[in-house]
């Protein structure tokens, strides 16, 4: 029978995981990697478009302003569940994507936790996403809410913030300079955090839980028809994205309790 493992072998696990989540969603709030902001960009300074009238032509360009994308003026006046909203439909849809590529063999590849330790990055992603949304900014609280949200651990808030004294700081630097490695190089090569950076990312954030993946079993997943069609080859690949968004509805669900219920106690 494996060892139990301990709330401080969580923490030591998801205080970098979750540092290393603050830069990639950087990336993905400034660089545009899904390229909305470019392809309205383009259509908007078309050549054609100078002998149109000017009044279209200033339609168009407006437009600009109401795409939903962060760093528009439509995403400074969405509130907190409507961007919540565009993290979990708009970024949940590409990595509930990465994490059902493994599903392509169907039952030999649910043996492995490869999907397992890709979806519960994509989770834990999210949750750092949604924790910021709603103004808590602190790593304690974010590890404290995925430890809830995804292993159903009440984690002392002390632990959380890496103020215990076995706390490693040095180790947990060069852990999360690890994780980040992919953005940072992007971000030097091409100026932004590309959607290649962005995947092998959260590559590295799933292989970071390994070492706790008896909790990653705990996570929120899809329905039990979503998990019988992804044992089947190929088609299993459909399944385990049904059954990731579905997962990720679960988590935002989760997220909101555990919200409403912190900011009571505090």
């Amino acid at each position: 029978m494996a060892e139990a493992i301990s709330d401080e072998q969580v923490v030591r696990v998801l205080r970098p995981f979750a540092r290393a989540c603050g830069p990639m969603l950087d990336g993905l709030r400034d660089s545009d990697p899904f390229g909305l902001l470019a392809r309205a960009q383009r259509r908007a300074d078309e050549p054609e478009l100078a002998e149109v009238e000017p009044k279209l032509r200033d339609k168009l360009l407006n437009g600009l302003t109401t795409v939903k994308v962060p760093g528009t003026e439509a995403w400074a006046a969405m509130d907190a569940e409507q961007r919540t909203d565009w993290w979990v439909n708009r970024v949940g849809r590409f990595t509930a994507l990465i994490t059902s590529i493994p599903g392509l063999g169907g039952a030999l590849a649910d043996r492995l936790p490869v999907q397992d330790t890709l979806g519960a990055a994509a989770q834990g992603l999210l949750l750092c996403a949604i924790a910021g949304e709603h103004g808590r900014t602190e790593l304690g609280d974010r590890v404290r809410l995925i430890a809830w949200v995804l292993f159903e651990r009440e984690i002392d808030p002390v632990l959380a913030a890496g103020k215990d004294a076995a706390h490693d700081a040095s180790a947990e630097d060069g852990r999360t300079e690890e994780l980040t490695e992919e953005i940072t190089d992007s971000r030097r090569k091409h100026g932004k955090v590309t959607l290649k950076a962005v995947a092998r990312t959260l590559w590295r954030l799933g292989r970071s839980l390994l070492s706790i993946v008896d909790e990653l079993e705990k996570r929120p997943r899809g329905r039990f028809y979503h998990r019988a069609l992804g044992m089947l080859p190929v088609v299993g690949m459909a399944g385990d994205y049904l059954g990731e968004r579905s997962g990720l509805r679960r988590v935002r669900k989760r997220a909101d309790k555990w919200l409403v219920r912190d900011s009571s106690r505090t």
